[in-house]
């Protein structure tokens, strides 16, 4: 049975945007929630897998330096690149894209920003990571450290829901999820932080 955990980065300066392939600084409350996830982990993971990008990244990176186990930067699992929405509010990107931004939070099936990628290529580069990891890996521990879209994306392609099914994922800041695959099924399973 491998278990994989999931954790979205913590909360960043400068308020809520769609910063997608941007870089953004975590506050300090956001690193710190990101901690307090790891803390009852660090004893059972045996690896991390990270996005890229630094808010992921840098406490992932420290978290297996500490333990002394193996971190993997995989750009596959970066948050979706949201082309001309990148680093903007819901208000701006309704000046940019008149309508758009609220068809997106319903279902943002079959849509793409301006420039940007879509949800279908988002789930193409998961599950191609998801296919890899799960067969090279069938038990064991890891972490994902990742993005609100990008993990959103990847428990609704490891549970074979659509797309639209991201949108009634609660992920909030250094959110947690667990999830397990044994080959033949994959479950999401409840956790409790300390």
């Amino acid at each position: 049975m491998l278990t994989i955990d999931v954790l979205r980065h913590g909360a960043l300066q400068g308020g809520i945007k769609y910063r997608g392939q941007i870089e953004a600084e975590l506050t300090s409350q956001g690193r710190l929630a990101m901690d307090q996830v790891w803390q009852p982990l660090s004893e059972q993971v045996e690896c991390i897998i990270t996005s890229p990008l630094s808010r992921c990244a840098t406490a992932a990176t420290d978290w297996a330096k500490r333990a002394d186990i193996p971190c993997i930067i995989e750009p596959r699992i970066a948050e979706m690149h949201y082309g001309a929405w990148e680093d903007k509010t819901i208000e701006e990107i309704e000046q940019i894209s008149p309508g758009l931004i609220q068809q997106w939070r319903q279902d943002p099936t079959g849509m793409r920003p301006p420039g940007g990628e879509s949800p279908e290529e988002l789930r193409e580069r998961i599950a191609e990571w998801w296919q890899e990891t799960t067969s090279n890996m069938t038990d064991g521990h890891i972490l994902v450290v990742g993005h609100s879209g990008s993990m959103r994306m990847l428990i609704a392609h490891a549970l074979n829901l659509p797309i639209a099914a991201t949108r009634d994922m609660h992920m909030p800041y250094a959110s947690w999820k667990r999830l397990q695959h044994d080959q033949t099924t994959t479950r999401l399973i409840p956790v409790t932080p300390a």
